[in-house]
């Protein structure tokens, strides 16, 4: 399958780190030694990621080279639904008046964006849609702690919009070499290692350290098995992009697998751990930057634990 478009919506709001000084006492050195992070993106309190993803279709649009009516699955990924009934896929077909789509919402922690792709690789491939668009990503500060010292700094806000086809539409097309999903639940810590119970704490990662030893392994091994699976080595890769959620993971994986870091896509400086839509919006920010030929991996991994992988072929 072939990316035909793509776009995202960052929230204009930044936080940064001296805000959690006067909460909890962490210094800005503090969090940014532990997690590379020095702001983070805040949506308005009227935003929700119903709205967000609206608008990340509205960026996406000018490059899309068909008419968004033509779309024929909707699939919202996201683990932070404004509305659980009418997801943000409904809200986006009724927007665009895309009126001969299916719609629906997608779930997997931090992987949801990867685990949507297989779904459309299997409508695709059963010939039940032609045209998919993936509309992801996640408004935590509606959910967060801030209060918590161990991961109440951790998140931001973003969505993004990816438009697919079965077959190419221009030769500009990014062509989607392979995708793969797992899920990890019998895993370490497993279900208990992030949280989202919205009555009960919010979200939070009481099983940070589980969290950052099973990423660093499980990220690079899956960029592997797809290599290995299509032929190709470490050094065919142009561009890494796994999960935002901590520069030193980002930076671990860069050292084991030896691979310069300028080759390892990354935002969570300014923009915090976006949640499932991370890795999306790293590769929509930089596709400007992305040459003919190139070989990109993105690696996921996530609560649950669950976790996923794919190559693209620009």
């Amino acid at each position: 399958m072939y990316i035909n478009a793509s776009g995202y919506y960052i929230p204009e709001g930044r936080i940064a780190n001296d805000y959690f000084f006067k909460l909890n006492g962490l210094t800005s050195e503090w969090i940014y030694q532990r997690t590379g992070i020095l702001t983070r993106a805040i949506a308005k309190p009227e935003e929700n990621i119903n709205t967000m993803s609206v608008e990340a279709v509205r960026n996406a649009l000018p490059g899309l080279p068909y008419d968004i009516k033509e779309v024929d699955l909707i699939i919202s990924a996201t683990y932070s639904p404004y509305d659980t009934v009418g997801t943000a896929a409904h809200v986006v077909q009724r927007e665009f008046e895309i009126t001969n789509t299916k719609a629906f919402l997608l779930s997997s922690a931090c992987s949801s964006f990867v685990n949507a792709l297989e779904v459309i690789e299997g409508y695709f491939a059963t010939g039940k849609a032609r045209k998919a668009l993936i509309v992801g990503g996640d408004k935590n500060s509606a959910y967060w702690n801030e209060d918590d010292p161990k991961t109440g700094h951790l998140w931001g806000d973003a969505a993004v919009a990816f438009f697919f086809s079965h077959e190419p539409v221009t030769e500009n097309d990014a062509q989607m070499l392979d995708v793969y999903t797992e899920a990890l639940g019998c895993e370490g810590k497993g279900p208990e290692s992030i949280q989202l119970r919205p009555r009960h704490g919010g979200i939070r990662m009481p099983e940070g350290r589980d969290v950052f030893a099973k990423a660093c392994t499980v990220m690079p091994h899956n960029m592997f098995r797809l290599l290995n699976r299509n032929g190709y080595t470490l050094d065919d890769v142009s561009y890494f992009v796994a999960h935002q959620a901590n520069m030193r993971i980002l930076k671990n994986i860069s050292e084991q697998i030896n691979m310069p870091e300028e080759k390892v896509l990354h935002n969570i400086d300014e923009l915090g751990n976006t949640g499932s839509s991370s890795c999306a919006l790293a590769y929509a920010q930089n596709k400007d930057r992305f040459r003919k030929g190139d070989l990109i991996c993105i690696s996921v991994f996530g609560g649950g634990y669950s976790a996923g992988a794919c190559l693209i072929k620009c």
